[in-house]
């Protein structure tokens, strides 16, 4: 689904939120190696992102003509910070339900910006009557734990070993969830 175009005051600065367009691709390619290689918080080494271009401008045109997902990306005055998704459930058992996930560019952590993206996220679902967001973060980001608790996010369980590095070591996983209503 596509979102409305919107802009916030984010401290100093104007934070814009819009859907991806397919000439976007080519910068969410480089965006998912980038960031995949900043932390070791997200599911993918970076040479594991071998999308084509033609692939990424499928993906975006599925999620802007999807019913139950969505993509928002930011802009920081005019420069591209990250995105935020929301994956919704097809089976209508869990049509109630939505996976978030967000990234950000390390640079642009700790300003506000995931906060408010996640927000924007939380309006969307609201409107879609998502009834609960769920997400799974690793164990040891403690700053996106808790950014997530305060944002009203419960840990509703742990996967141990869930992520295995290239050096050997493991990574738990939490899986945590909001109601919306």
């Amino acid at each position: 689904m596509r979102i409305k175009e919107d802009t916030i005051q984010l401290k100093d600065h104007q934070l814009f939120f819009r859907s991806p367009e397919e000439k976007d691709a080519e910068m969410l390619l480089e965006y998912l190696k980038t960031t995949c290689g900043e932390t070791r918080f997200l599911v993918k080494e970076p040479e594991e992102i071998t999308m084509t271009l033609e692939e990424e401008v499928q993906f975006i045109r599925r999620q802007n003509e999807s019913e139950g997902s969505l993509m928002i990306l930011g802009f920081l005055d005019g420069e591209y910070v990250g995105n935020c998704s929301l994956m919704g459930m097809r089976a209508s058992r869990y049509r109630h339900r939505a996976s978030m996930g967000i990234a950000l560019f390390q640079k642009y952590t700790g300003m506000g910006i995931g906060k408010a993206m996640i927000e924007k996220l939380f309006s969307i679902a609201r409107e879609k009557k998502i009834e609960q967001i769920e997400l799974e973060v690793v164990a040891d980001n403690e700053r996106a734990i808790s950014l997530y608790k305060k944002m009203g996010f419960e840990i509703c369980g742990t996967m141990p070993r869930n992520m295995k590095y290239k050096d050997g070591t493991y990574a738990d996983t939490f899986w945590m969830m909001k109601r919306l209503s």
